[in-house]
């Protein structure tokens, strides 16, 4: 069930945002709220004919003086249908009636619990300290022949101080239970909020991996692709190579695709993944780009690639197959140097370095993205990394990672 259909369990405060009084306005009754009501008119009502009962048995009660307490106090039963649109001025005119119709004091109690659960604390005990100050004139001016003056006056103070205290500890707890329940929606919300900033950083994330796995891939086809179409009369080994290193490349790439599709699919099994690329597997990086016909140095001043952080290890990979895939787009046939260096304790750093272009050549489209995730890579992983144009020429990318002693 949802929580509309409970709604007729509650009282109006519960199934309200706020409670009644507390904003302008009156809030719609529900069903407990009509049976609440029935409930209380009718011990108002049997109050009032006991006490009526009590009056009559007094032989010196005067016949009009019964009739008069007749009719006021069932004027007092049916005030309180309108207690809850006007609670303060009920409880103060059941107040003061009260004082000279003994016959009114149960719709008086019930006006004053009403109050108590409807309003703030400085117009209850307002009201509640006026009460108690009247009762001593009800007492001296309807007395009841068979309980003395201090015994009428004690128990009208703690009828009073019982039912105020009563009616505030009940507003409290709907207090309690309101703000539980704004706590409560604010939690989903923010919890929502977080799941859909989580969903948004690994969609990021899946992007970046699959630009950066996918373009270099795909660089290979679309350069060795062209090569093809413009060199149809090629010698039948630089063909049959191009058309290797093409074939080669379609296959990494659909090994890469099913690996991210995988991870999707099910991110919790990754026993059957391959390895991921650190700083040991940049050799066979530099050994793919020579074999599609880059030319291409490694300086790695690193004695032991192995003991590198994985996480930054995989960094300088990508790092380097983006500067590899953009030399390869914007200056191919030119020679590329990839420095590598760093030692634990003092950081690592990587520097993709290509000259400019010497010959024309066909540009290949690019999406201007890749820089820009290189430098969101670097800084998650707590490095720096700058990029441009050299000024003899040429293009430069280094990044500065750290490495832990």
């Amino acid at each position: 069930m949802t929580r509309t259909e409970y709604r007729w369990l509650l009282p109006s405060a519960m199934a309200d945002p706020e409670l009644p009084g507390d904003r302008p306005g009156r809030s719609r009754r529900t069903v407990r709220d009509w049976a609440v009501d029935l409930t209380a008119f009718l011990c108002a009502l049997a109050v009032g004919m006991i006490t009526v009962a009590t009056i009559e048995a007094d032989p010196t009660t005067p016949d009009g003086v019964l009739l008069a307490d007749i009719v006021v106090g069932a004027l007092a039963c049916c005030a309180l249908w309108v207690r809850r649109r006007w609670p303060v001025g009920v409880a103060v005119g059941l107040v003061l009636i009260s004082t000279v119709e003994p016959v009114a004091a149960g719709a008086m109690l019930v006006a004053l619990f009403s109050v108590a659960v409807h309003r703030p604390f400085r117009p209850v005990v307002a009201i509640a300290v006026l009460s108690m100050a009247l009762v001593p004139a009800q007492t001296y001016l309807r007395p009841d022949p068979e309980t003395s003056f201090i015994e009428a006056v004690v128990i009208g103070v703690l009828l009073t101080l019982l039912v105020v205290s009563w009616g505030m500890v009940v507003r409290s707890r709907r207090q309690l239970v309101v703000t539980l329940r704004e706590r409560a929606q604010r939690a989903e919300a923010e919890a929502g909020l977080r799941a859909e900033q989580a969903q948004r950083l690994a969609r990021e994330a899946i992007a970046r991996e699959m630009h950066d796995v996918l373009a270099h891939r795909l660089t290979l086809l679309s350069v060795h692709a062209g090569a093809l179409e413009f060199r149809p009369d090629a010698p039948t080994a630089e063909v049959a190579r191009a058309a290797g290193v093409i074939r080669d490349s379609a296959h990494e790439a659909l090994q890469d695709l099913r690996e991210i599709i995988g991870v999707l699919r099910s991110p919790g099994e990754s026993d059957g993944d391959r390895p991921q690329p650190t700083l040991a597997t940049l050799d066979s990086l530099i050994g793919e780009s020579r074999l599609a016909g880059m030319k291409v140095t490694l300086d790695n001043r690193v004695d032991d690639p192995g003991a590198a952080p994985a996480a930054t290890g995989r960094t300088v990979y990508r790092i380097a197959q983006e500067g590899l895939t953009n030399a390869r787009k914007h200056a191919p046939g030119t020679e590329v140097t990839v420095t590598v260096a760093g030692a634990p304790g003092e950081g690592l750093t990587v520097e993709v370095r290509n000259p400019a272009p010497t010959e024309p050549f066909e540009q290949v489209p690019g999406s201007g993205q890749g820089l820009i995730g290189l430098t969101e890579r670097a800084t998650l992983a707590g490095g720096s990394l700058d990029h441009g144009p050299q000024p003899g020429g040429g293009f430069r990318i280094r990044a500065s990672l750290p490495w832990p002693a």
